[in-house]
Order: structure tokens, then sequence, then C-alpha cells
């Protein structure tokens, strides 16, 4: 990112932030959550079939696969268009629009390959080949003052290479058996619609502003906004490792063992990120700058995005409490209210604040989507974040739990 904001002027800057961020949520929304199914599908159906691999990609990447190049088709339809609304020239989004089904895709199989049980590919292509093979193939053409749309094809070309290693390895590891393709969508069907609006939320800010203030707000709004990345990764990492605790305790009405892994993790990230945060407020006049002088002005930004992330992190995990316990609906519900919020509240602010005002409207929709699920994880099991020992509301939910059960 820093070679692209201090080689290129803002306005270039944003335009390729806006076009890269639009094509990340698509792979996002067309992968319908596959990588997940197919890590629980594989796992579970170890035992080798030879027509697995046939299921596999005939019943779950191929329909990936024609949405992905649909949703392309769509975009490079629509080039002229889009290039008018966000400023990124036509050719930029003929090349992603190509790149799309590699995109999604890429992910998919990597998850596959987990699912069999090895974590090689994930550390080496998603970890490495990917975000290393973008890094140099985007510098090289920065500084070789390429094009836009070459800029674009410099960013993809990894995720094309990473889906065809990907691919390789999967095949490699046969035979294997995906299960019933029935049985595979009824388990991930639900989880997809989920999956895409977390997409749209992630970045739909950028492309809002692109829209509403041009690219070089977006610029500046995608740097100052950058190291929020650094926080959401000890979250996952909590997540990955409490999630399976969290689901047994939950199925069996105990929410002692619960309550002490929902506060533990809390306090956890709390230890882990609000240093972080707290710095990234104190020092982002001296830190943004590195991006250039243009950006030199995201310092308000910076505080919206620590104190929101701090707020955040204090409500913990709620989100995997409530899919540990079964209640997917009411996710689904919090993460789709939590984008309208961020919609009206950039629509209001964006056009009068610029990258502030995206800010602000993207900390709505953070606080909604975390604030929402910490009322309901108390009312229904008497969680709380923070505290000692067990609350009546705890006990009463436990009894209730039980007797549901």
């Amino acid at each position: 990112m820093l070679v692209v904001t201090r080689s290129l002027e803002p306005a270039a800057a944003g335009a390729f932030f806006t076009a890269t961020a639009l094509c990340l949520m698509l792979a996002g929304v067309v992968r319908l959550d596959t990588g997940n199914g197919l890590v629980h599908a594989l796992a579970r159906n170890r035992s080798a079939s030879r027509n697995g691999g046939r299921r596999l990609v005939r019943g779950v990447l191929a329909p990936v696969a024609a949405l992905a190049s649909l949703a392309g088709a769509g975009v490079a339809v629509a080039a002229g268009p889009l290039a008018g609304l966000t400023g990124v020239p036509g050719g930029v989004w003929v090349v992603l629009a190509a790149a799309l089904p590699f995109v999604a895709l890429s992910d998919v199989l990597i998850c596959a390959t987990r699912g069999l049980g090895t974590m090689r590919p994930t550390l080496l292509l998603a970890g490495a080949v990917q975000p290393l093979g973008q890094l140099a193939l985007v510098t090289a053409a920065v500084l070789a003052g390429a094009p836009p749309p070459v800029l674009a094809a410099a960013w993809a070309l990894p995720s094309v290479v990473g889906a065809v290693l990907a691919a390789v390895r999967l095949r490699g590891l046969g035979p294997y058996d995906v299960g019933e393709v029935g049985a595979f969508w009824r388990h991930t069907a639900p989880r997809s619609a989920a999956a895409a609006v977390q997409s749209v939320f992630q970045r739909l800010d950028v492309v809002i502003v692109a829209l509403l203030a041009g690219p070089a707000a977006a610029a500046v709004y995608t740097a100052a906004t950058r190291f929020k990345v650094l926080g959401q990764l000890a979250g996952q990492g909590l997540a990955q490792a409490a999630q399976a605790r969290l689901v047994r305790a939950l199925a069996e009405g105990d929410l002692d063992g619960a309550r002490v892994v929902y506060r533990t993790t809390t306090r956890w990230l709390v230890v882990l990120t609000w240093p972080l945060w707290l710095g990234y407020a104190a020092l982002a006049p001296w830190l943004l700058p590195l991006f250039g002088s243009a950006y030199a002005g995201g310092g308000a930004i910076a505080l919206v995005l620590s104190a929101t992330m701090m707020v955040a992190t204090a409500c913990g995990m709620v989100d995997v409490v409530l899919v540990a316990g079964g209640r997917t609906a009411a996710s689904l519900a919090n993460v789709t209210t939590a984008v309208a919020v961020t919609v009206v509240l950039d629509v209001l602010l964006v056009p009068a604040h610029g990258a502030l005002g995206a800010a602000l409207g993207w900390s709505g929709g953070v606080l909604v989507k975390n604030l929402l699920p910490a009322v309901q994880v108390h009312r229904r099991y008497g969680l709380r974040p923070f505290g000692l020992g067990r609350s009546v509301e705890g006990a009463k939910a436990a009894e209730g739990v039980r007797a549901a059960s």
C-alpha cells in the first residue's frame, strides 16, 4: 500500500483501492461461503470415493465459477458507467472482471485443501505466494509507470497463479469425498447470505467514498483505516481457537464454561489490541504522512477508528457466541442492520465531510454490529464480556437453556 500511495497521485491511488475493494467484495459474495462449507464437508467425509472429486467440481466449484463469471461479465459490460461513477478507468474494470473468477476460486480451493488436513497450501499460497506476488508485481508496475489496467493486472495475477496451484495440489490430495451435493448446500446455504453481507460490510465504505467524494478521498480513507486489519487478525485467531469450546459449552447448557471462554477471550482481545489503538490514535499525525503528504489530514479518521475498535473489542466475540449457539438468523439480521446503518450514514455524511464522514458511517455500522449481539447474548445466555462470578440472569438463562434442550 505504501508503494501505491507514495508513487501515485491520491486520485490514481484511490481509483486503484476502489477497484480492488469492489473486486474483493464481489468475490466474497459469489463464493457463497463454499470455502467453509468444503472444510466441513471434506473433514467429515474422509472415506475415499471415486466420484467424490467429480461431485466437488460439478456441484460446488462449478456454481461458484459460473456465478463469478456472470458477475465478471456484468462488470465488463458496465465498465463505461462504472468509470464515470468512480473515476476508475474502464480498462481497469475489464481486467478485474476477467480476474474475478480466479480471485473467488483461489480462496475456495485453498480452503478445500485445508479440509483434507493440510495447512501447507494455506501458509504457502495464501500467506506467501499471493501477498508477496502482489507486492512484487504492483511495485514493478508502479515503478515502470504502467497504465492503470496493467497495475490492476499486476494485482490480480497472483490470484490466478494461486488458483491454479491450489487446484493442482487439491487434485494431488485425492481421492476424496465431498459427500452428497444436496447435503453440502443444505449446510452451506444458510451461511452464504451471512458471508455475502459480511463481505459487503467489510469493503462497501471504500466504494461509497469513491462514488460520493471521489477517488482522492477514497485513498485518504483507505490509508487511514488500513491499521484496523492488525486488530482484526488478533480477533480471528482467538475466534478460531475458542469457537469449538463455545459450541460444546452452549450445546450442553454449560453457561459457566461459556462464560469463562467469552470473558477470557474478551480480556485477551483488550490486552492485545487496546495498546495498538491507543498508539495509533496518538501517533497518527506522524504515521499517516508516511503514505504521502496528501494523507496527513487523516488524523480525525484515525481517532474515530481507534475509539470505535476499542468499543467493539470490549464487547468481545459476541457474534461468535451467537453462531456457536445456533443463532445464525440473528447474526445475519445484525450484520444486515449494520450494513444498512453504514449506507444511510455514508449517504448523509460523505458528501459534506468526505473521508471523515465515511469513517463515522463505518463507525456507526461497527457499533451496531457489536452492541446488538452483546444485548442478545446477555438476554439469551446471561453472558457479559466482563465481571466476576455467576449472575442471577446467567443462572436463569442456564435453566432456560437446559429446559429447552
